[in-house]
């Protein structure tokens, strides 16, 4: 069974952005698309957790300090992992970190730095078992060509979790992440040849519940300039 994470609109919070992240995880969720709001948000997101890991790991002067200070006292050290093990674990959780960002596709939104990057596709193509799904921040930057080739389309920049059927192709939001909304989260799944989506607060409540995504029939013709 095929399932992909869908989320987007984080706008720069990391906690939220964090909370996604585990939520879909933990309906299935091996692949991600991200999208955007914030392209940055995902490298943002590494660094926080590169610098958790760190901060979990290190033996700071502080810690120093406060070891010497109980010890005067005579109260007992703390306990503090063993430095090799836990230069050990800093090397595996950061090993995960990585994987991690390697299973997000994401795409830019207008006005950042990464939408002006030649380098960088405004548009990421994905399968979606044998269609072509195309995941955009903004769905006014799909052109024809775009909607000809692809049959499932995400995207972000909507506040509210939806799916839209036009003839054969199927336009997927997740919804948003901004404070104040309903903090939505979406997760696409296949079984053989069905097709759902299902969408979720992040406390886990469902909003849409596995809704039948129609892929057409045949095999979508891709063309790439």
């Amino acid at each position: 069974m095929l399932s992909i994470g869908v989320f987007g609109d984080s706008d720069g919070d990391l906690t939220t952005f964090d909370a996604a992240l585990k939520l879909l995880a933990s309906k299935g969720a091996r692949r991600f698309l991200f999208a955007g709001g914030k392209f940055a948000d995902l490298d943002d997101w590494v660094k926080w957790k590169r610098e958790e890991v760190k901060a979990k790991s290190d033996y700071s002067n502080e810690n120093f300090l406060e070891d010497v200070s109980r010890y005067l006292i005579g109260h007992e050290q703390k306990e503090r992992p063993a430095a090799f093990g836990t230069a050990h674990e800093e090397m595996r959780e950061i090993e995960e970190l990585t994987r991690m960002k390697d299973k997000i596709l994401r795409a830019p939104e207008k006005g950042s730095l990464a939408y002006q990057d030649t380098a960088i596709p405004r548009k990421v193509l994905e399968m979606l078992g044998d269609s072509l799904c195309c995941l955009v921040h903004d769905k006014n930057d799909l052109d024809k060509e775009d909607m000809l080739n692809a049959v499932v389309l995400v995207h972000g920049k909507e506040t509210d979790p939806k799916v839209v059927q036009i003839g054969p192709r199927t336009f997927i939001t997740p919804g948003s992440l901004k404070s104040g909304g309903k903090r939505t989260v979406g997760l696409i799944e296949q079984h053989e040849k069905q097709v759902t989506f299902s969408a979720f607060t992040l406390d886990g409540k469902e909003v849409i519940s596995k809704q039948p995504i129609q892929l057409g029939s045949g095999k979508t013709k891709i063309s790439v300039k």
